[in-house]
Order: structure tokens, then sequence, then C-alpha cells
């Protein structure tokens, strides 16, 4: 989305804070296990890691706690603790964050090096499939939705970081850096 046509921070917040991202709902939970599953599958146990873009319940984070993982928080909005940003992870989720990202390439730079070698980035983002019905595609209509990924980008972006792919389940992804 071009820069002039983003909404102002106050604006963007305003929307998030609509989002129903109850912690206790179990849809919502379930929802969330769709990156969940497949990443405490893949993970050692006591694994140490970092909700990226975690909104103001912070769901997620909450999920692998339970299941003995640590996790760190950090939202540009709710959760601004950049010491979170210092630290080194054994694993990153982001679950629908990286449609907002203004600077993209920064970001994902920045989830490089936030992973120690061997380490695991969980995504979650609608993909964009088709063209021809983009104009009427709901996700786009969202106007906190900046930009948009196809497999494609995320198979470039394995390539350009040398992290391997794998895409668990729809609108899920995981790259997992090498040690």
């Amino acid at each position: 989305m071009a820069p002039e046509c983003r909404l102002p921070p106050d604006e963007e917040r305003a929307v998030y804070q609509l989002h129903d991202n109850d912690p206790s709902d179990a849809g919502y939970r379930r929802f969330l296990s769709r990156l969940a599953e497949p990443m405490m599958a893949a993970l050692p146990q006591g694994a140490a890691g970092l909700d990226f873009g975690c909104g103001p319940g912070p769901a997620l984070a909450m999920m692998f706690e339970e299941a003995g993982f640590s996790m760190a928080l950090y939202d540009l909005f709710f959760y601004p603790e950049h010491v979170a940003l210092e630290t080194r992870y054994d694993f990153v989720t982001c679950t629908e964050v990286v449609e907002h990202l203004f600077h993209p390439a920064e970001v994902f730079a920045r989830f490089d090096q936030l992973l120690k070698p061997g380490g695991l980035l969980g995504l979650m983002t609608c993909f964009q499939t088709d063209d021809d019905r983009f104009d009427n595609w709901h996700y786009r209509r969202d106007p906190t939705h900046v930009v948009f990924y196809r497999e494609d980008t995320f198979k470039w972006l394995a390539s350009h970081y040398g992290w391997r792919l794998e895409i668990p389940a729809k609108d899920v992804v995981l790259l997992h850096k090498p040690v």
C-alpha cells in the first residue's frame, strides 16, 4: 500500500483494539493451533521464543507457555519492549502480523538476527493466490493490511536467507534457520 494511503498510528491501533483475540476463546486457540502445533512438534522442550506482534491479548504466547516453552512478547502498540528485540531466540512466532509491515524487508532481516542458529520462524498470513479476485478479496479490505504474500514470496525469502521452507497448513509458514 502506498504510504500516503496508510492509517496514522492512532487509527491503526484503534482498528487492532476492535479485534476479538481473547486468549480464553477456544475458537481463537483452535485457529492459532494451526501454527502452534507444528511448531511445538519441531521444537525441543524448554525452547525460548518471542511472540512478535502479539497484540493486546497474547494468546499464542500463553499456549506456548502452557506447553512448557518460555516466551517474550513484542508488539509495536501493546508491548513495545524493545529489549525483547535485543535477545536471540530458539523460535519466533508471528501470527497475522506480516501483512501489517510497512518495511517487511527490514523486519525479515531482524527475524534472521533474532533467531539462533537452528531456530524456527513461524508465520500465519492469508496467502494472496488469485490476481483476478484481488480487488474483492476480504483480506485486502482491512485498512491495516499494507502488504500481501504468496507462497513464492516465502520461497524467495527462504532462498535469500538460506532457510528451509515448510508449509504445514493453509496460510501457515515455518522457516527453519540452518545450524
